[in-house]
Parts: C-alpha cells; structure tokens; sequence
C-alpha cells in the first residue's frame, strides 16, 4: 500500500468511526484547554487580590451565601465585559483579581437584571430593603420576585466558623480569631442584613 492510500485510509477510518472520531475530539479540546487555562494559575493577575480586596468578613460571606441559595445569579451577572457600552452603563471593567476570594465566583453572562459587579455603595440599605421585600415598591415594571422572608429569617450563626474554616482551607487567609469571633458578629443578624452587607461591598475595591 502506498503512502497516499494509508493516509487516506487513515483518514477514512476516522471519519467512519464514531467512537475514535469522539476520542479524537475529547483530546483535542482537553489540549486546548490546558493550554489556556493552566498559564492562568501562574500570574500574580488572576492569583491575587488588587487593592483593596479582603476577604468577606463574617456577616457578608452569610449573606453571599444567601445571594447563592436565592439564586441571583440566575438573572444577575457580576461580570462587566470590557467594552465601551458596558463600562459606560457599569463602570470599571472585572478583572480576575476582585474574584479570588469568590469559591465559586459569580461572574457569568445572565442579564435579565442589572450586572451587580459595582452595586456596592451605589443605593443606601434602606433602598436595598425594600427593593428586596418587594422591587416593585421601587422599580413598577420590575419582574424579580419579592423575598420577604429575608426580613424575618435570622442567619444561622453556628454555621459560620466551620464555613470560614473550610474556605481557608483552599487559601482565604482567616485568622482563628475572626473564625472564632463569627458567631459573634452575625448573631441575631437577619438574612436581610446579610445580604446587602455583601451587596454593599461589591466592586468597591476599583470604584
């Protein structure tokens, strides 16, 4: 057999198999892949903080936590792109390092609502409140659901320690003492109160 007829029977063969074809593909994209993301664990960009940005503290991690069981993210992102009509409309486009304390981060590309990247100090907390007891208090033609159970519902303080433990165990620098003292500080808290004391620090660090 010639060397043109193996290839082109090499060649058949891979279009004719289904399975080598997926094989194939499976490589090629995990290839690619690594070849993209890897590089990214290695630069002080995306690894570490900008100025600015600490660690949540105690009663705003419950209340990122709420933001995720609610599911916001679900109609807001917290991504602004880096093009003119978005830094326009939201201000300093995202960068990697405001999201290094974020496990998981809450970027994504959703936008029923409003990106929330840089809603941090931009309404008071008496805004905040009653747009989330009922947004159309505030916004008429709003289509997000009401949660006022939020203003009822207390944060669950006992959870907090083993939470922050676990979240230093892949790299957010917690001390013992603000692991111990988080009890403390989110006692008697409602859920409310949690979740705009995380609102009202986002994107704060590049304002």
């Amino acid at each position: 057999m010639s060397d043109e007829q193996s290839k082109g029977f090499s060649h058949a063969r891979v279009e004719t198999s289904n399975l080598l074809m997926i094989v194939l593909i499976l490589i090629s994209v995990a290839f690619g892949g690594l070849v993209e993301i890897v590089p990214l664990f290695f630069q002080k960009s995306t690894t570490e903080p900008v100025t600015g940005v600490l660690p949540y503290t105690a009663l705003q991690l419950a209340g990122r936590d709420i933001y995720v069981r609610e599911g916001c993210y679900n109609c807001h992102s917290q991504m602004i792109r880096p093009f003119r009509a978005e830094t326009l409309r939201y201000g300093h486009y995202s960068v990697a390092g405001e999201s290094v304390y974020d496990h998981p981060f809450q970027w994504g590309s959703k936008r029923t609502g409003p990106d929330l990247a840089r809603v941090g100090g931009k309404y008071s907390d008496e805004w905040h409140t009653t747009h989330l007891n009922n947004p159309r208090d505030l916004v008429p033609e709003s289509n997000m659901p009401a949660y006022p159970w939020l203003l009822k519902n207390t944060v669950d303080a006992d959870e907090m320690p083993a939470h922050m433990a676990a979240l230093r165990k892949v790299g957010v620098p917690y001390s013992d003492q603000e692991i111990t003292k988080s009890v403390e500080d989110v006692s008697g808290k409602t859920e409310m109160q949690a979740l705009i004391a995380y609102l009202q620090m986002l994107g704060l660090a590049l304002k």
